[in-house]
């Protein structure tokens, strides 16, 4: 999404300078503080609002791959699983999904590695 990483970004940080310049020219008075403040929220905003959608997309995952764990295998995934193995995961097919997952868990393969395993790629065109 470009234009929500690179547009609102970009005004978010011209707000900031903007802010600051006109400290730096005129001094501290209302104005000043009140530029500065909404950049800083807006920033906040920004950030936070990207943190809580992708927060939530992880989770959703993790109960997608949890009942694909299921349907597969008969089993839900292993606890030991970390966020990015389970994420990771997701990419592979079924026909390797339940190997790959067990090899994860006992080799302690980091996300990276998971990806690399994969030999049939499933990919994921939905995420945030």
């Amino acid at each position: 999404m470009p234009g929500f990483h690179f547009v609102t970004s970009g005004v978010i940080l011209a707000a900031l300078i903007i802010g600051v310049t006109i400290i730096i020219t005129s001094g501290i008075n209302l104005l000043t503080v009140f530029c500065i403040l909404v950049a800083a929220s807006l920033g906040l905003l920004f950030a936070y609002t990207r943190q809580f959608a992708t927060g939530n997309q992880d989770r959703i995952i993790r109960e997608e791959e949890n009942f694909r764990s299921f349907r597969l295998t008969g089993k839900t995934l292993d606890s030991r699983l970390t966020r990015s193995q389970v994420i990771a995961l997701r990419f592979a097919d079924d026909d390797e999904y339940p190997a790959l997952a067990e090899k994860a868990v006992n080799e302690k393969l980091n996300g990276k590695d998971i990806k690399q395993a994969i030999q049939r790629w499933r990919a994921d065109h939905h995420r945030v």
